[in-house]
C-alpha cells in the first residue's frame, strides 16, 4: 500500500495516543447503528442479498468479515483511536453476549434505511427501528447485568452514531424503473420531509432509550460514486448526478436543522450532525492532494465505464493493485484509506466537519 497511507496512518496514531494520556474521559462504550458504511457482519447471519462476507472483500483486513470495503470502516478507526481494545461486535453475532455488550454492539446493516420499506430489493435487511429493537434489547441485558442506575450512568457517557439515509435514496426513491411511478406521485421535497419525521422519531426514541452523546452523520455526495455515475450514463468523469446530490443537501440541510432542534428539546443531548458530505465531496474534488490517484471509479469492478455497473466479487470482477489510491473501493462504498481520513475529520474537525463540536470534544464534555 502507498507510502502516504502509511504515514497518515502514524500520524494519527501519535495524535490519538497524546489525546489518550491527556483526557481522563476514555470512551466506556460505542454503540453503533447505520448502513453498509458502518456494518461489521451483522447480514452475515440473516438471508439477505446485501452481503460482504466473501473475497475481495476485506483483502486488506486479512479475511472478508461482513465490511463493505477493503479494510477498516470509518466506525472501526473512530473506536479504536479513542480507547476500544477491540472493534465494536455485530449485535448478531453468537460472541456478542455478557460482558462483552458493556463496550458497546454495532447494529448496522447493509441496505438498511430509515424507512422500513427501504432494502426490499435485498429480501432480508435490518432498517433502523428494527436496529433500535435491538439496542432495547441490548439496554435490558445491560441492566441486568450492572443494575439500573450504572447502565444509566454507562449509557450516559457512552458514545452513539447512526449513520443512515443513502439507501432511501438510493434502494428506494431513486431505483430505476421500479420507483419511477412513486417519484410522480411524490415529489423530492416531500419525500425528503417523509424521512426527516420518521427519523425525528428514531432518534428521539434512542434519547428515551439512553442516548445522550450521539453522532449523527448526514448522507454523503451519493450522485458521485460509480454506480451512479454509470446508470445514468456520465460522460465527464471529473461531473456527479447533480439530481442526486441535489436530494443529499436537500436531506442533509433538514437533517442538521433537526439536530438543532432535538439538542434545544431534549434535556441533556448532546447531538452532533456530521457533515460527511463536505468532508467527502472535499476528497473527491482534491483527491490529488490527499494522495490518491482516481476519484470516480471502483477499485473493485465488474462492469461500466467507472465500475459501477455489478457487484463487486471474486473473478470475474478486477481488483485494482494498490488499493490506497482509489477513493472507492466498489460500486458504493469508500475505500479504507477514505474512511482513515474522513474518521479523523469527525474526531479532530471544525464545525464545518461536524457541529457544534467534534467526537473529541463531545466526548470530553460533561
Amino acid at each position: 500500500m502507498g507510502d502516504l497511507f502509511s504515514e497518515a496512518k502514524f500520524v494519527l496514531g501519535i495524535i490519538f495516543a497524546l489525546w489518550r494520556m491527556c483526557s481522563a474521559k476514555e470512551i466506556l462504550a460505542n454503540f453503533v447503528f447505520g448502513d453498509s458504511l458502518v456494518e461489521v457482519g451483522n447480514n452475515n447471519y440473516i438471508v439477505t442479498l446485501s452481503k460482504a462476507d466473501y473475497p475481495p472483500y476485506g483483502i486488506d483486513f486479512g479475511k472478508p468479515t461482513g465490511r463493505f470495503t477493503n479494510g477498516i470502516t470509518i466506525i472501526d478507526t473512530a473506536g479504536q483511536t479513542l480507547g476500544l481494545k477491540e472493534f465494536t461486535p455485530p449485535y448478531l453475532a453468537p460472541t456478542t453476549a455478557g460482558p462483552v455488550i458493556l463496550r458497546g454492539v454495532n447494529y448496522a446493516s447493509g441496505g438498511g434505511g430509515i424507512l422500513n420499506e427501504t432494502g426490499k430489493l435485498f429480501i432480508g435487511r435490518i432498517n433502523l427501528d428494527a436496529q433500535i429493537d435491538n439496542f432495547a434489547n441490548t439496554r435490558e441485558d445491560i441492566i441486568s447485568s450492572i443494575g439500573r442506575p450504572a447502565a444509566v450512568e454507562l449509557l450516559r457517557r457512552a458514545l452513539f452514531s447512526v449513520t443512515i439515509g443513502s439507501n432511501d435514496f438510493l434502494n428506494n426513491y431513486l431505483l430505476p424503473v421500479i420507483t419511477e411511478f412513486k417519484r410522480k406521485l411524490i415529489p423530492p421535497e416531500t419525500f425528503v420531509g417523509i424521512l426527516i419525521a420518521r427519523f425525528r422519531l428514531q432518534l428521539t426514541r434512542l434519547y428515551n432509550l439512553g442516548a445522550r452523546k450521539m453522532v449523527v452523520v448526514g448522507v454523503g455526495p451519493i450522485g458521485c460514486i460509480p454506480y451512479q455515475r454509470d446508470i445514468n450514463i456520465v460522460a465527464d468523469p471529473d461531473s456527479c448526478v447533480e439530481l442526486t446530490n441535489q436530494l443529499a443537501r436537500s436531506f442533509n440541510s433538514k437533517l442538521q436543522t433537526l439536530v438543532t432542534e432535538l439538542n434545544t428539546n431534549l434535556t441533556g443531548a448532546k447531538f452532533v450532525y456530521a457533515n460527511v458530505y463536505g468532508i467527502f465531496h472535499d476528497i473527491i474534488e482534491n483527491y490529488i492532494s490527499y494522495g490518491f490517484e482516481n476519484a470516480n471509479s471502483a477499485c473493485c469492478r465488474f462492469g461500466g465505464r467507472y465500475g459501477g455497473l455489478g457487484s463487486c466479487g471474486p473473478q470475474p470482477s478486477e481488483v485494482c493493485e494498490d488499493r490506497s489510491k482509489y477513493v472507492f473501493w466498489d460500486a458504493y462504498h469508500p475505500s479504507e484509506a477514505c474512511n482513515m481520513i474522513i474518521a479523523g475529520r469527525l474526531l479532530y474537525g471544525n464545525s464545518s466537519d461536524i457541529s457544534p463540536m467534534n467526537i473529541v470534544k463531545l466526548l470530553q464534555s460533561s
